[in-house]
């Protein structure tokens, strides 16, 4: 079927909306119409890099309208967020930690399915496509079962999709992977959509010190008003900043930028016995941390895709959502797909919280 995508030709280049081929589903695979996609940082940064052409997007939401005769799990008509996809055969996702699958990067960031082939065409020949299990910047796609989230049929379509990464991964950090007690201090680095929605789940676990941490004023004063209790201004300052509002040191840290100096500056504001969630993925660096900073107990986890099962996460926090009780909806500012490179730039530039490209 003929589709509407957003093509990254070459890496750097401004997206260009196509006309591309949509093969059929496979008996493991789903066609879904999308509502609505995210804008993601992980979508920006691979855009820098990635063979063209290639069709990126991951925060996917829409209608099923076909699936494979192998697909139990959802029906036409159904309503789903889209997530990445996993094995489902190695030990991490046997065990329901399918963000640390074995396989992974392979399924998820080579732009083919695992036999090579790609759902999507342009102009007769094969491009890369299948980015984290969606490549959502489409009118339809093509996804693998294990990408499918059923939500129910009340849920806003165009809130949904950046539940399946950046709201998952920053509400999981905190709720599956941290887990504070109630009364526990906690710093966030960054205040961009995952940031915020980090804050906003420490507000839920009961943390009593939440501080948010970023350069951006704008994204601190809407961190405070979901649920930080202190604002933070990045750079030179902030360890110092941070020491008074924590003397002995934060119980946890949370580190979404992805810079390595950052990292460090989070880590050193822990307290003995603190732990530091690292969700963050930015240019490929050295971590660079002084012995005393481990020694004294910190441990530091890396994060993927919240820590949790989408398909029972993502509906739980639309249903918290629902509730009132993670309120990401202030943080989205909607586009047209067809204004996709005006979304990016804003995303790009963090003028916006969370842009989302609504058909």
């Amino acid at each position: 079927m003929r589709v509407t995508a957003a093509v990254l030709d070459r890496p750097g280049e401004a997206l260009a909306l196509r006309d591309v081929e949509l093969g059929p589903p496979r008996p493991d695979e789903v066609l879904v119409r999308l509502s609505a996609v995210g804008i993601c940082a992980t979508d920006l940064e691979f855009a820098t890099f990635m063979e063209g052409p290639a069709v990126l997007g991951h925060e996917g939401a829409g209608v099923v309208e076909k699936v494979g005769d192998h697909v139990t799990s959802v029906a036409p008509g159904d309503h789903v967020a889209l997530s990445f996809t996993s094995c489902g055969g190695c030990r991490p996702c046997l065990t329901g930690s399918p963000g640390y699958c074995l396989r992974f990067d392979a399924l998820n960031f080579s732009g083919r399915r695992p036999d090579g082939s790609s759902a999507v065409s342009l102009d007769g020949t094969e491009i890369n496509a299948h980015f984290l299990g969606q490549s959502a910047f489409a009118d339809h796609v093509i996804a693998p079962v294990r990408a499918v989230v059923p939500i129910g049929k009340d849920a806003d379509l165009t809130l949904a999709g950046p539940f399946g990464c950046g709201f998952q991964t920053g509400a999981g950090g905190v709720l599956n992977v941290l887990r504070p007690a109630p009364g526990s201090s906690i710093a966030i680095f960054g205040a961009g959509a995952v940031g915020v929605t980090s804050v906003m789940a420490a507000a839920l676990s009961g943390c009593t010190t939440i501080a948010a941490v970023d350069l951006n004023a704008e994204r601190l004063a809407t961190a405070r008003s979901l649920g930080a209790t202190h604002g933070v201004t990045g750079g030179g300052p902030a360890a110092a900043e941070l020491r008074e509002i924590a003397p002995d040191g934060f119980d946890f840290v949370l580190e979404t930028t992805g810079r390595a100096d950052v990292l460090r500056t989070a880590v050193e504001a822990l307290a003995p016995l603190g732990h530091c969630g690292v969700i963050g993925v930015g240019p490929s660096e050295e971590m660079r941390l002084d012995w005393r900073s481990i020694l004294n107990g910190r441990t530091i986890t890396g994060i993927i895709g919240g820590g949790g099962i989408p398909q029972v996460f993502i509906p739980e926090l639309l249903r918290l959502n629902a509730a009132g009780r993670l309120p990401v909806d202030g943080v989205i500012t909607r586009f047209p797909f067809e204004r996709i490179g005006e979304a990016a730039e804003a995303a790009r530039q963090g003028t916006v919280g969370k842009a989302v490209l609504t058909f």
